[in-house]
């Protein structure tokens, strides 16, 4: 699966939709510049927010600390910064 992002001087950027209370978590796939994510957490007190921060910390091979919601905390479309990495 090919992810578009966009290199910045502290990492990458990604444009994120998410689907909170899905049967299964796990990213599903790329609609346009956009990459789209299942959760099953909820979106109540950041729990699907730290979901998607863990599912993006397995796949990119970093830290969940290295991992911040730049835009969208509170919304399904986000823009997620993953410093320390180039590519995907």
């Amino acid at each position: 699966m090919n992810i578009p992002y966009k290199k910045t001087k502290d990492g990458i950027l990604l444009e994120i939709k998410v689907e909170p209370r899905s049967s299964r978590a796990g990213i599903q796939g790329v609609s346009g510049n956009t990459l789209k994510v299942k959760l099953t957490s909820a979106p109540v007190d950041g729990a699907a927010n730290r979901q998607l921060i863990e599912i993006l910390a397995k796949k990119t091979g970093v830290r969940k600390s290295s991992i911040e919601i730049v835009r969208g905390d509170t919304s399904k479309n986000k823009v997620v910064l993953i410093r320390g990495i180039e590519s995907i």
